[in-house]
């Protein structure tokens, strides 16, 4: 049944992250963006990792998200950025993030895996094993998840400037 749930999510998840990528509205894009989170505390529920859900909704639904919500209404609504197609970088970025992910792909394959054994015998969503976990093995996915947040952010500053030069 866990299953089950871990898939539903898992969708929904997916579908909120390509409204997020979609939406020319920012606000709608950020209420995409809560869902996803919303999503992502739910797997993490199903996946006995209860803290890490609850985090989850408290400090980037309640805490980032409000923020940001804060920022997008300091938007004017009447800008012409919001209602104009996509740019026509849209195409060689897509081609761009498909290559990055076929790296990254790539790069995890090449990490050392656990055996199942040590695996099953670690309870893996304890605090301290998830602590140790964490800056031992997951250290590469933190970084890459900061790249990629590098990236959105430099992605935002670029559709913004192009919005101001024309």
């Amino acid at each position: 049944m866990s299953g089950a749930f871990i898939v539903f999510f898992a969708l929904l998840a997916v579908a909120f992250a390509a409204l997020v990528l979609t939406q020319r509205q920012p606000m709608r894009a950020a209420l995409a963006l809560i869902g996803l989170m919303v999503s992502l505390a739910g797997i993490y529920a199903c996946l006995g990792a209860h803290v890490v859900a609850v985090f989850q909704v408290l400090i980037y639904v309640g805490a980032v998200m409000v923020f940001m919500v804060y920022t997008i209404m300091l938007l004017d609504e009447r800008d012409r950025s919001y209602r104009q197609p996509f740019s026509r970088l849209g195409v060689p970025a897509l081609l761009v993030a498909q290559l990055v992910a076929a790296a990254f792909w790539s790069l995890l394959g090449d990490l050392p895996a656990t055996s199942p054994a040590a695996a099953a015998a670690i309870d893996l969503f304890s605090f301290k094993a998830f602590s140790l976990a964490f800056m031992k093995q997951y250290w590469l996915h933190f970084e890459l998840a900061t790249v990629l947040l590098l990236v959105g952010i430099l992605a935002a500053w670029t559709a913004l400037r192009e919005g101001r030069d024309g």
